[in-house]
């Protein structure tokens, strides 16, 4: 439930004010209306929780629970790698989920990226539908999730099927892994929404440029 940009910062922020996607939001009433909707629920809900997870846990802990999290999605990065024929990215992904699964305690450690400087190769289904060529499809603001398109969308639900959590645990404990995610990742961005928010004057269009601007470059990668 990132109900702000997905990890947008403020140079993105600021690019994303200054053009114009406006042709790929055909829907932009609604998706406004829940973009602001998702506001609401950020700042009463979210905001205050990940405020209070803030004060609790030391940042060494919630960077070491981001990186268990990143961990769990290796086979959605593997295997959009492999779709894309990105040899050398699955390489590097195979190489990390061995080395952080086991000498980075199952993945608490991100020992692969500090130690071996093996970086992450972050590939989604979306991603993948974009390099075979099938086209973003409208703009889309949906409750509680991050920025979409109807490609994306789709993707996602995709990328959520390879989560190997779902076929191990009930739904329910699925639900609250997720639930964790989201209000830690919000702990660590703060400071980042903060200024986000205080420096652009409109987020609904900043936010909806700088999601396309920088899908569309992913895709070209």
């Amino acid at each position: 439930m990132q109900v702000l940009a997905n990890a947008l910062d403020l140079d993105e922020a600021q690019a994303g004010a200054g053009g114009d996607d406006r042709d790929q939001d055909p829907w932009e009433g609604f998706n406004e209306s829940i973009f602001t909707f998702n506001r609401q629920v950020d700042r009463f809900v979210l905001k205050p929780i990940a405020t209070g997870w803030d004060f609790v846990l030391p940042d060494a802990f919630q960077r070491s629970l981001k990186n268990a999290m990143d961990n769990l999605s290796f086979p959605r990065r593997l295997i959009n790698n492999l779709l894309q024929v990105k040899i050398g990215g699955a390489g590097r992904e195979v190489a990390r989920f061995t080395v952080n699964s086991t000498i980075g305690f199952v993945g608490f450690l991100d020992v692969a990226k500090d130690a071996f400087g093996i970086q992450q190769s972050d590939e989604d289904t979306g991603q993948t539908f974009g390099v075979w060529g099938i086209g973003p499809g409208p703009y889309l603001i949906l409750p509680f999730l991050p920025p979409l398109t109807v490609r994306d969308g789709i993707g996602l639900a995709f990328d959520t099927a390879m989560n190997p959590m779902s076929y191990f645990i009930p739904f329910y404990a699925t639900a609250a892994v997720y639930a964790t995610n989201v209000v830690n990742e919000r702990s660590l961005n703060l400071d980042k929404f903060e200024r986000v928010e205080e420096s652009v004057v409109d987020l609904y269009s900043a936010v909806r440029n700088a999601y396309l601007q920088r899908r569309a470059a992913a895709i070209k990668e």
